[in-house]
């Protein structure tokens, strides 16, 4: 997957909170690349079709079932956002961890950084800062 940076005067307000810096451009093909990742890595999650929509941003239980037998169609820019969120967060847990399992089980451990909450309970409040949180929280982790 490859973002490339595109240049703006003024960032939005994901990318400037995400420490980006500057709008980045998803291409469709890399976004469906990513939701396909993204319905296998809420599998090894074991999420709930209700969770998977929360944190794809509240996208309808229709279209995750759809999502989950392969036919994925148009991607907002806000549902790329959190699909390339979620996809620092799985990289982050797999350099993080040596064993696959141990890194999928961690979103489910409480952590004292999310309020003695586990992180999946944190993202699952649904906006894009809970899942940038995580994702922030694992890039310091891991240096």
């Amino acid at each position: 997957m490859k973002l490339v940076p595109v240049e703006t005067h003024a960032p939005n307000a994901i990318a400037a909170a995400s420490g980006i810096g500057a709008a980045i451009t998803i291409s469709n093909e890399e976004g469906l690349a990513m939701a396909r990742a993204v319905v296998r890595l809420f599998a090894l999650w074991g999420l709930s079709d209700a969770q998977s929509c929360t944190l794809l941003g509240g996208v309808s239980e229709t279209t995750w079932r759809r999502w989950k037998k392969g036919d994925i169609s148009r991607l907002s820019v806000d549902l790329k956002t959190r699909l390339s969120i979620l996809m620092g967060i799985h990289k982050a847990l797999r350099i993080i961890f040596t064993e696959n399992e141990r890194a999928y089980r961690w979103v489910r451990r409480d952590n004292t950084h999310f309020d003695n909450q586990p992180p999946l309970d944190w993202m699952l409040r649904g906006d894009l800062f809970a899942l940038l949180d995580v994702r922030h929280y694992l890039d310091a982790m891991r240096g």
